[in-house]
């Protein structure tokens, strides 16, 4: 089997998948200690803005979402069908399709949480307000979604599913 820099079409592949999957994770989990850290401040104070607090603390978990969400799509576009990475080339451009995923999850799950922290801190003083606190995570959460939809196309696009 073909290979480029040492690795195969499915390696590279896989490592893209790993890639995108572990930026999304690390993304989320830094962004979530954030707001949780705030959220369960303001929940020592007042534990019946629960309900309010929870979407904030738990938004910045979907850029693991997405991560995961790509690493499934490459396993079913092309770790099911070896035939489509016979050529390592292809397995390379699988990784670089991931990047976007990967890199973008990682810091607006980070920033998404530092957003969530201060959103959390106008329902502990307006509970009324948690509708719009929920707004400034959101704001963040686009460059993921674009990221997603990006990756998405490209890895379409490889797999000629385009």
């Amino acid at each position: 089997m073909e290979t480029f820099l040492g690795l195969t079409g499915p390696n590279w592949a896989l490592f893209g998948a790993a890639i995108a999957f572990i930026g999304g994770a690390i993304g989320s989990a830094v962004g979530i200690t954030y707001a949780a850290g705030a959220g369960t401040g303001i929940l020592s104070e007042d534990p019946g803005k629960f309900g309010r607090i929870l979407p904030i603390v738990a938004m910045p978990g979907t850029q693991g979402a997405y991560g995961f969400i790509t690493a499934i799509l490459v396993w079913f576009l092309f770790l099911t069908k070896p035939e489509t990475l016979a050529n390592a080339s292809i397995g390379f451009q699988i990784c670089l399709a991931c990047l976007p995923v990967a890199f973008a999850c990682l810091f607006s799950g980070i920033y998404q949480g530092r957003a969530s922290v201060g959103s959390a801190g106008l329902v502990a003083r307006r509970a009324e307000e948690s509708g719009r606190a929920l707004i400034f995570p959101a704001l963040v959460e686009t460059y993921a979604v674009l990221s997603l939809i990006l990756t998405i196309l490209i890895l379409l696009d490889i797999g000629g599913l385009t």
